[in-house]
């Protein structure tokens, strides 16, 4: 059984959308994986509904709970007594939550895009986690198409002293258009660029726990 904290402080580093791809990769790949939104955002949840309408209930491949405040670290303790793999997207902003998050977690994946800006807005995450003793790996997420800054901003996260992923993830227009959807691109566009990315992704981070 693994836990992964998908926990960024900075807002808009699509959290949901890659808790949500990661959370239906290892579904797909024959795990039981519980997917929890502690985000009151509830981003996650809303996409959670919409695949429930299009999938049916029993058939979404996931054990999903939304939850806030002080239920939340019970709800994470019954998904990980039920599912091999538990998934947590947590809020931005909101220090209690996603030390909760954190604190249960196997691993903390924290997204980045690769620019300066978001490189230095990761440093209260890591320094949470770091409190916390979890381990983490930042996944470059929205990488856009210079492999030279993606090089440097690579560099620079490495200062931090934790794991970068090796599988970094593009701006691609399928996981928003899957998401709207209820899927993901691995189930809409399972052979689109950004599906291979997402389960190299997967992959190696299974392996990390």
């Amino acid at each position: 059984m693994a836990v992964f904290a998908i926990a960024q402080q900075k807002g808009g580093a699509g959290k949901s959308t890659l808790a949500a791809h990661l959370a239906v990769a290892w579904s797909r790949a024959g795990k039981s994986v519980g997917l929890v939104d502690i985000d009151p955002q509830g981003s996650l949840s809303f996409w959670h509904r919409i695949r429930a309408e299009r999938l049916g209930a029993a058939e979404t491949g996931l054990d999903f709970a939304d939850v806030t405040g002080w239920r939340t670290q019970k709800t994470v303790d019954d998904l990980a007594r039920r599912n091999e793999i538990v998934v947590i997207d947590s809020p931005p902003h909101a220090e209690t939550e996603a030390k909760i998050a954190i604190r249960a977690a196997d691993l903390v994946i924290v997204p980045s895009q690769p620019s300066p800006l978001d490189v230095w807005a990761t440093t209260p995450t890591l320094e949470l986690a770091a409190k916390e003793k979890s381990p983490v790996s930042i996944v470059l997420n929205r990488v856009p198409p210079r492999a030279n800054l993606t090089a440097r901003m690579i560099t620079k996260l490495g200062e931090y002293e934790v794991r970068v992923a090796k599988a970094t993830i593009g701006n691609r227009v399928a996981f928003a258009e899957s998401m709207a959807i209820g899927l993901t691109a691995l189930e809409a566009k399972p052979r689109s660029t950004g599906s291979l990315e997402l389960q190299a992704l997967a992959d190696e981070l299974l392996r990390s726990v």
